[in-house]
C-alpha cells in the first residue's frame, strides 16, 4: 500500500490542500492523510502553541503511515512544505511535493496588487464575498504575534536542511502568489540535492495554489510525478 501525507500551511487547515487530497483519492487507492496541525483549522487557537508541536504532530502522522504502508509520499503547502522537507530528510519518505513552500516570504509587490484588488472590489460592493479578503481578515484578527515567530522558527530549522533533500521532488509555485514569491521555488530547486526534481509554475495561481483556476493541470502533473517509477 502507498501512503500520502498532505500538510497544510501556517494559520490554515486541511481546506487549503483538500482539493489535491480529494483528487488523489479519486485517482488512486492510496491511504491519504490530511492532519490538522495543533492550533489550526477552521477556528484558530494558536496562542501558546510552539513550532515543535507542529513538527511533532506531522512526525507522528508520518510514523503511522510508515508502519502500515510499503512506501510513503509527503506533500506540503506553504509552511507545510517546509515541514515536509524536514520529514523527507529525517524519515524514509519516497517522494516529496512542495506547494508554494515558504522558504522565502513575503512577495510585497504582488501582495499590494492583491490589496489593490480588494479595495476595488470594496468600492464595487463585493468585498465581503472575496475569499482572499475573508481569509486575510480571519488570519490577521486571530493570529497572535508570537505565533508568527514560531512560524519563523520552522523556516530557520527547515531551510538549512533543504540541501540534504535527495529524494525525487516536485516543486509547484503560483506566479501571482502574494505571500510566497516565485523566487522561493527557484531557491528550493537550486538548493535541494535531488537528482530528480521538477519545478512547475502555475500562471494564474495566487497563494492558495490548490484552489487556483489552473489546479486541474497542476494536480495532473503531481499525480503523474508520484505515479512514475
Amino acid at each position: 500500500m502507498i501512503g500520502c501525507l498532505v500538510l497544510h500551511g501556517f494559520t490554515g487547515g486541511p481546506y487549503e490542500v483538500e482539493p489535491l487530497a480529494e483528487y488523489l483519492k479519486e485517482q488512486t487507492d492510496w491511504k491519504i492523510v490530511v492532519p490538522t496541525l495543533p492550533g489550526h483549522g477552521e477556528t484558530l487557537s494558536l496562542r501558546g502553541i510552539k513550532h515543535v508541536q507542529w513538527i511533532e504532530h506531522a512526525e507522528e502522522c508520518l510514523k503511522s503511515l510508515l508502519e502500515t504502508c510499503d512506501k510513503v509520499y509527503v506533500a506540503g503547502f506553504s509552511m507545510g512544505g517546509l515541514i515536509a522537507s524536514y520529514l523527507a530528510v529525517h524519515y524514509n519518505v519516497s517522494k516529496l511535493v512542495l506547494l508554494s513552500a515558504a522558504a522565502r516570504y513575503i512577495h510585497i509587490k504582488q501582495l499590494f496588487r492583491d490589496i489593490g484588488g480588494l479595495i476595488r472590489e470594496g468600492w464595487q460592493g463585493n468585498l465581503l464575498e472575496n475569499e482572499l479578503y475573508n481569509r486575510y481578515k480571519v488570519k490577521m484578527t486571530n493570529t497572535p504575534l508570537l505565533s508568527t515567530y514560531e512560524f519563523r522558527k520552522v523556516v530557520t530549522i527547515a531551510r538549512p536542511l533543504l540541501k540534504k533533500v535527495t529524494i525525487p521532488t516536485f516543486i509547484a509555485q503560483g506566479e501571482v502568489d502574494g505571500i510566497v514569491p516565485p523566487a522561493s521555488a527557484a531557491y528550493i530547486y537550486e538548493t535541494i540535492s535531488s537528482r530528480q526534481k521538477n519545478i512547475y509554475y502555475a500562471s494564474r495561481s495566487k497563494h492558495l495554489i490548490c484552489h487556483s483556476e489552473d489546479k486541474a493541470e497542476l494536480f495532473d502533473h503531481i499525480y503523474h510525478f508520484l505515479e512514475d517509477e
